[in-house]
């Protein structure tokens, strides 16, 4: 139920937003350094691609991302291993932070902080892992994981276009998605190569 890759994240996450509220009494802003700053903006720095996803805003904000990092992140790496899950994780995060630069004209020219694309990644596999598992939405209205993907990927893509002006990265979150579903394309053509290889030997 807590594999070591989640357990990690979610301590790391929450060292880091304690560390940030305690600063901000002193007036010391982690954000500044460690959010990522939209393209052209002379606080843009490199490691923001992988800073800004252990940034949260307010109390929702950590918890909710944190309850599905660990509600489909320890299924995930329970089967894929440590290894392989907290790579994936770490890369669909910094495709979402890619994916928020390339659209900062779109989203407007603010900070980006949050665990967010990472963990719509982690859906997009989930859903893609095990379609048919059942997930209560309001833990009560049952719904199979891959229509769950889907309407979450059409709201994100409807609410990117029309509401650009609300605060949230929403392309960030279908960069996460894009990222996650390219990762396990290149994947599964990998396994594939492998079995043919070995069925080849034989």
């Amino acid at each position: 139920m807590l594999p070591n890759g989640v357990k990690h994240l979610l301590i790391i996450n929450v060292l880091f937003y304690v560390a940030t509220m305690v600063l901000h009494r002193g007036g010391i802003y982690l954000e500044n350094v460690l959010a990522l700053y939209p393209l052209g903006s002379p606080y843009l720095h490199p490691w923001q691609l992988l800073t800004y996803m252990f940034m949260h805003a307010n109390i929702d904000h950590i918890f909710f991302n944190m309850f599905a990092l660990w509600m489909f992140g320890y299924i995930l790496e329970n089967y894929w291993g440590t290894r392989r899950f907290l790579i994936y994780y770490l890369l669909c995060g910094i495709g979402a932070g890619v994916a928020n630069l390339l659209l900062a004209g779109l989203i407007g020219a603010h900070p980006t902080i949050g665990a967010s694309g990472a963990v719509y990644g982690i859906l997009l596999a989930f859903g893609m892992m095990f379609p048919n598992e059942r997930i209560y939405l309001y833990f009560l209205v049952p719904i199979k994981a891959k229509w769950f993907v889907i309407g979450y990927a059409l709201i994100e893509l409807v609410d990117g276009i029309l509401f650009t002006t609300d605060g949230v990265a929403h392309f960030a979150h279908l960069g996460g998605m894009l990222t996650g579903f390219i990762i396990l394309m290149l994947w599964r053509m990998k396994n594939k190569k492998q079995q043919q290889d070995t069925f080849n030997r034989y």
